[in-house]
């Protein structure tokens, strides 16, 4: 009888153990920041096959970062006529809608093939009057993360900021209210969360991680 209790005893502490760790991974999946979310996207645009947001892989230097967009102000400054503070209607609102695939490369050997919608960065210089003379842009985002390029490129290349992916606003992980769409560059470029815009002549600038060993110019391929 002894011996038949402590088997039973055993088999219990088994059964919850296993129990206990079968939960654990479960939760562990759940609560993942790579757990999949539930989007209403578009999976194809003129033809094209999209990925999809949840194949982004998450990229920050201090975490998602959490904007409160009734506080948000996108500011354009430096070498320009009008330093401009922007509300986040002003911008989506108040300027054309652009839609675009793009692909984002990103260095650690990922990539994603999406649906775009935002407006062109030339539209909010041309409002703050930009100096032509005037050879790079530097863009500043709320964890601290800053990027340059070349103003150029930009206004040749009519280089966007995106609030919106495959239809669906701009998840807090993927850089909402913009994101950078830096086509051509490697995703180190395009830049997250972004709060301020500045037209420089300062071609010494380097980055967050431009400083720490990166190309300044991140071309793909």
């Amino acid at each position: 009888m002894k011996a038949k209790t402590a088997f039973l005893v055993v088999m219990l502490i088994i059964i919850v153990v296993a129990a206990v760790f079968v939960g654990s991974q479960v939760w562990t999946r759940l609560t993942s920041p790579a757990s999949s979310t539930t989007y209403s996207e578009i999976r194809e645009y003129n033809g094209t096959k999209l990925d999809s947001i949840n194949d982004f892989e998450p990229e920050a230097i201090q975490g998602t970062q959490q904007i409160n967009v009734s506080t948000y102000r996108l500011v354009v400054t430096g070498l320009v006529n009008f330093e401009k503070n922007y509300t986040y209607d002003e911008v989506v609102n108040k300027h054309a809608h652009y839609e675009k695939v793009v692909t984002l490369h990103c260095v650690d050997g990922w990539q994603v093939t999406v649906l775009w919608e935002g407006i062109r960065l030339k539209d909010l210089l041309d409002e703050a009057v930009y100096d032509p003379n005037a050879q790079v842009v530097i863009f500043y985002a709320q964890d601290g993360y800053t990027t340059s390029l070349p103003l150029s490129y930009i206004i040749n290349n009519n280089i966007m900021i995106a609030y919106k992916v495959n239809g669906v606003v701009l998840p807090a992980s993927e850089g909402y209210p913009f994101q950078l769409v830096a086509e051509g560059k490697l995703g180190y470029k395009w830049i997250k969360w972004i709060t301020k815009i500045e037209v420089s002549n300062d071609t010494s600038f380097r980055g967050y991680w431009e400083s720490r060993g990166y190309g300044n110019d991140a071309n793909y391929p």
